[in-house]
């Protein structure tokens, strides 16, 4: 029973009831099941791979491990993944009850961190943010990031730590977490400019910290959560105390539940236009991400896919400006086109553009249609109900396409 008690397993929660006491295996499966959910050339995904591990040695905490700030786009990356996932990061990061350990290579300038840029955003004041030096061992010979550890170059209120990780070559090498550990401790203790610090870095150093820094956060955050969770007892005692009495055929209660499912309609809809819904699809783009897709890749590759014959268009501003001289002779007017000609040749131009724009019209309504049909699935238990939102809703969507079209 205590061999079974201290061995050291992982599970996943794609993976129920499956123990994998192998961590190599464990590495594996995290790349496979991301291939699986993002691709094998270079796709994001916001669904979390949910991994716990069991042991002895290691302390209770929750890490959610964010992806770095990618620039240029490769592979499958759409030309939007710097703003992807960044709006990721933010979305874990703006949590009040959450540390935000902000990680960043000693080896590039500090004042250009991308982690220390969206940390300050979402906590001006430092409270919730660890930084972490990483790469300490591959700066240039003679220099050092002394003044970061010590506070006093971009200062933290929680201070910086450094760590020195496991390199590719020695992960490939099969070089295990003891030895670097211990190859971690040697460097720190032999360095010069660290020897002073040794004390407070490494990693079971920043393990310490996490968890004593966590344990002082949940202590000063819990009165409020204790303060939200007796507001939303006392809510819902209020709810139990009025429907006491309930009478199902009390027009009045018939009413107020019509209300409640129409307001659940229109926020469900909205959810899945923002993209805050409480369910991801996974299969395929739907709601507001289809719609930013038709805005952001479908109508540019129309645009593209339009003909331009520039020979033809240069013959067309010759006429334009010969015809609006008549049988005036026309003189060099220096590098502008006459306002008349000008105007003449861009309107020709602009009407190509209707094909496109009418079509992205009717890509955005009928998403927004299935977005609906979508949303009233939830009301299927009535019919009556369902059937009448959908054509309401319907019917304003298509009345707003009208208009729009007449715009256009």
């Amino acid at each position: 029973l205590l061999l079974i008690f201290f061995t050291e397993y992982a599970e996943f929660l794609h993976c129920k009831g499956k123990k994998f006491t192998d961590f190599d295996e464990v590495r594996q499966e995290i790349e496979v099941e991301t291939d699986r959910v993002t691709g094998v050339n270079k796709g994001i995904s916001s669904i979390p791979i949910n991994l716990r591990i069991y042991s002895p040695h290691v302390l209770s905490l929750t890490l959610i491990d964010l992806p770095g700030i990618t620039k240029v786009p490769v592979g499958d990356q759409p030309p939007d993944i710097e703003q992807q996932i960044r709006d990721m990061i933010m979305q874990f990061i703006s949590r009040e009850n959450c540390l935000i350990l902000a990680v960043t290579p000693a080896n590039t300038d500090l004042a250009n961190s991308d982690a220390l840029k969206l940390a300050k955003e979402v906590d001006p004041q430092g409270l919730r943010t660890i930084g972490v030096i990483t790469k300490l061992d591959l700066m240039d010979e003679g220099t050092d990031a002394r003044e970061i550890l010590e506070n006093k170059l971009l200062p933290l209120r929680r201070g910086y730590i450094g760590v020195v990780n496991r390199s590719q070559k020695d992960i490939d090498g099969k070089k295990d977490i003891k030895a670097a550990l211990l190859a971690e401790r040697k460097f720190f203790l032999s360095h010069t400019a660290y020897r002073h610090m040794a004390d407070r870095m490494g990693t079971p150093y920043l393990q310490k910290v996490l968890n004593q820094q966590l344990t002082n956060h949940i202590r000063d955050t819990l009165p409020a959560f204790r303060s939200k969770l007796q507001s939303q007892l006392l809510s819902i005692e209020h709810e139990v105390e009025v429907y006491k009495n309930f009478r199902p055929e009390d027009p009045t209660r018939k009413t107020k539940a019509l209300l409640q499912m129409v307001q659940q309609f229109s926020v469900d809809f909205e959810k899945r236009i923002e993209g805050s819904g409480d369910q991801v699809d996974t299969l395929e783009l739907s709601g507001g991400a289809k719609i930013n897709r038709i805005f952001h890749e479908r109508f540019p590759f129309e645009l593209v896919k339009m003909e331009f014959n520039e020979k033809e268009l240069r013959k067309e501003i010759s006429y334009a400006i010969k015809n609006i001289h008549g049988i005036r002779q026309v003189l060099p007017t220096g590098l502008f086109t006459p306002d008349m000609a000008f105007e003449a040749i861009v309107k020709k131009q602009i009407v190509k553009l209707k094909g496109p724009c009418l079509k992205s019209v009717d890509l955005v309504m009928q998403e927004l249609i299935n977005t609906v049909k979508k949303c009233t699935k939830k009301l299927a238990t009535y019919p009556r109900l369902c059937e009448e939102t959908e054509r309401i809703v319907a019917g304003y969507i298509r009345e707003r396409e009208e208009k729009t079209k007449d715009q256009v």
